[in-house]
């Protein structure tokens, strides 16, 4: 009887210790970035992005929760053009001078089954901040093949009215409607 008491015991504090599993991860500069698309006068859908974008993501699978506090360089931003990456960071667009960093803070992940499948949260761009929902596209978490550590990656997506944010200029010429889409892969601190 005392033997069946132990491994009741064991069972119900290994139990305890998969709930209580918060995992923290930091992300990896070579696979993490962000891009935007836009409406230009109507005659394509220009992509750029930034080529510089860090942060933290903490999941807990068990419980069902998340974090990301992820921050954007602005002036990594990346047309393709250097005298149009020039006109992006200007005050009529990202004003990169005052403002060198967008940021995306989250506390409110939310799941479907096991998987996240969307971000709740406040985006601070141009300086002013917006709660903005980034719905996740695609997750994976899983031993890292070259790296051999614990990685997370996820796309994600949302689409903002740059208006909004004090970015107008040529709207609504120019569209309007901005879709942001991020590229993240973590790794888990130790």
């Amino acid at each position: 009887m005392s033997k069946l008491f132990i491994a009741l015991l064991a069972t119900i504090g290994l139990s305890a210790a998969a709930t209580a599993a918060p995992a923290t991860y930091t992300t990896d500069a070579n696979h993490t970035f962000a891009q935007f698309e836009y409406s230009h006068l109507g005659f394509s859908n220009q992509t750029s992005r930034f080529n510089t974008v860090n942060g933290t993501v903490t999941i807990d699978l068990a419980a069902k929760k998340g974090s990301a506090d992820i921050t954007i360089d602005t002036k990594s931003v990346d047309t393709g053009s250097s005298i149009f990456n020039g006109h992006i960071q200007g005050e009529d667009f990202l004003s990169t001078v005052q403002y060198p960093t967008a940021t995306f803070q989250s506390d409110d992940m939310i799941f479907k089954g096991d998987k996240p499948v969307a971000l709740k949260g406040v985006l601070t761009l141009k300086g002013i901040s917006k709660p903005v929902t980034l719905k996740i596209t695609h997750f994976e978490c899983k031993k890292h093949p070259m790296a051999g550590v614990d990685y997370c990656g996820a796309n994600a997506e949302t689409v903002v009215k740059r208006t909004e944010f004090n970015m107008g200029k040529y709207a609504p010429n120019v569209g309007d409607n901005v879709t942001i889409s991020i590229a993240i892969e973590a790794a888990k601190k130790e």
